[in-house]
């Protein structure tokens, strides 16, 4: 099981979004993700390209016939962070649930 760790890069709410997209897939076409997501072809570059530098991506460029076609998927490192982080996300949500405001004093005069 893994231990909970916040990921601040993965944590970013467009990166968090394509790390969750990707962790639902083996690999993902970009235009696949530029449109879940709602990126732009260039703002969905530099996202990947920041997931990749982390080693939490792995990008696939091929051709499909004359057409190039891209696509990423998750690392087995980029995999273990996300599992991490969602784990550290749901301990702040579980600690938030167990905090109860004790009530302050009555305002009520008898």
């Amino acid at each position: 099981m893994s231990t909970p760790r916040f990921d601040e890069l993965i944590h970013a709410p467009t990166r968090l979004s394509l790390v969750a997209f990707l962790a639902a897939t083996t690999w993902a076409d970009f235009s696949v993700l530029r449109d879940s997501v709602g990126l732009s072809d260039s703002a969905l570059s530099k996202q990947l390209t920041t997931l990749q530098d982390a080693g939490y991506v792995e990008i696939r460029k091929a051709f499909v016939g004359k057409r190039p076609r891209t696509s990423a998927r998750l690392t087995g490192e980029g995999r273990t962070a996300f599992d991490r982080h969602v784990l550290a996300l749901q301990e702040i949500v579980a600690a938030a649930g167990r905090s109860v405001v004790a009530p302050g004093p009555s305002s009520e005069h008898g």
